[in-house]
């Protein structure tokens, strides 16, 4: 006898189950907001934490803990760097102010500071390019005497070699104006100028401050000999002599045997454009008879070195260019300016920065031979 098969009992088809998206990994979102808007370090920390955690749970977010991860060190070194250069600037800063805690004066702006004024620097050194100023009385024993201060108005950042020339050029001028009788100026007398660095032009410092330097010693007593001070034909004597004396100073950087002929021929000409200024001055002091012995002898020699420089704007040989400069420098001597500055009531002491002039190749040095150089300096870009 067969068993008869089970009744068959149908089974009702399964509904679809909905699929379910693995949840996001919430360090993975945190990482990112942290490490781009607080705190990058931390954001590091959740970038770490989430990828492990993903990796465990099988959860959404890797691609943005990555993102996280990368931005938060991105931004954590930028910290680091910014940080680094913050507490280098501000530690200096406190050295300074703890060693330096009895400098005399009132702290002050640097841009505050106006010509005529004077004042101190921690250590005496003119040559900190962002330093502490202490403004002091002129008649107190001080570090450094204004001359000119004013805003530069070029419209983008010169360049650092640019503004190196052009302030220096400008500090020169506006020293021989205000302490015009340059060989009354103690030896140890310098030119400083503090002008705008690239970074500090791109926080909008246009300032161009310069100074008489006097750290060699101790200075009391303001420098000041200008127009206001001077006589007329004082002043009219000065302002050519120094026009000269600035002239010369501007000999070419270039090497004349390495094919700077050209610069130098063009520095020629200016020499002599500053001579002739000279030359008509004496002219007119000739007339007069308290001066006009001196002013006689020394445009005689004038002349004579106008025709030198003269020949030496014509040179085309580095050679020949030596010539004409050596016998130019000694057309002129400094005992007949001696004579003349005497007469004229003005210093007969020959300052140090003539008698040690580099002579010229071909010849011998004599008269003045400018200011070569432009002294210390600060605010290198």
């Amino acid at each position: 006898m067969s068993t008869p098969p089970p009744p068959f009992w149908p089974v009702p088809p399964q509904q679809p189950q909905a699929y379910r998206q693995p949840p996001l990994n919430g360090f993975a979102l945190a990482s990112l907001l942290v490490g781009v808007l607080c705190l990058p370090p931390l954001g590091v920390v959740f970038a770490v934490v989430a990828l492990v955690q993903i990796a465990k749970r099988r959860e959404r977010g890797r691609p943005l803990a990555i993102v996280g991860l990368v931005v938060s060190l991105v931004m954590s070194a930028g910290l680091v760097l910014v940080t680094d250069r913050f507490a280098e600037s501000f530690f200096e800063r406190v050295s300074a102010l703890e060693q330096f805690e009895n400098v005399e004066g009132d702290l002050t702006d640097i841009e505050e500071l106006r010509a005529g004024e004077c004042f101190n620097v921690p250590g005496g050194d003119l040559l900190d390019e962002d330093p502490f100023v202490y403004r002091i009385a002129c008649t107190e024993a001080h570090h450094a005497e204004v001359t000119s201060s004013r805003l530069l108005t070029q419209a983008g950042y010169p360049g650092a070699e640019q503004l190196r020339k052009s302030a220096a050029d400008e500090c020169w001028k506006a020293q021989d104006a205000y302490a015009m009788d340059s060989w009354a100026l103690p030896d140890y007398a310098e030119m400083f100028y503090f002008s705008p660095s690239r970074e500090s032009w791109r926080d909008g410092d246009r300032q161009l401050l310069c100074v008489i330097g006097t750290t060699g010693e101790e200075q009391r007593g303001s420098l000041r000999k200008d127009a206001g001070t001077l006589k007329p034909e004082q002043v009219a004597y000065l302002r050519a002599a120094n026009g000269v004396d600035l002239a010369l100073g501007h000999s070419p950087e270039a090497d004349l045997e390495d094919g700077g002929t050209q610069e130098y021929r063009a520095w020629a000409r200016e020499v002599d454009q500053a001579l002739a200024v000279q030359a008509r001055m004496l002219e007119e002091a000739k007339q007069r008879p308290e001066v006009g012995a001196q002013a006689g002898a020394r445009l005689r020699e004038v002349e004579a070195a106008r025709k030198e420089w003269q020949q030496a704007a014509r040179e085309v040989t580095s050679a020949g260019f030596d010539r004409a400069w050596g016998r130019a420098l000694a057309a002129m001597s400094v005992e007949t300016e001696k004579a003349l500055r005497g007469a004229y009531g003005l210093s007969t002491t020959v300052p140090e920065w003539m008698e040690e002039s580099p002579e010229a190749p071909g010849g011998s040095g004599g008269g003045s031979g400018g200011r070569s150089g432009e002294g210390p300096s600060t605010g290198a870009a």
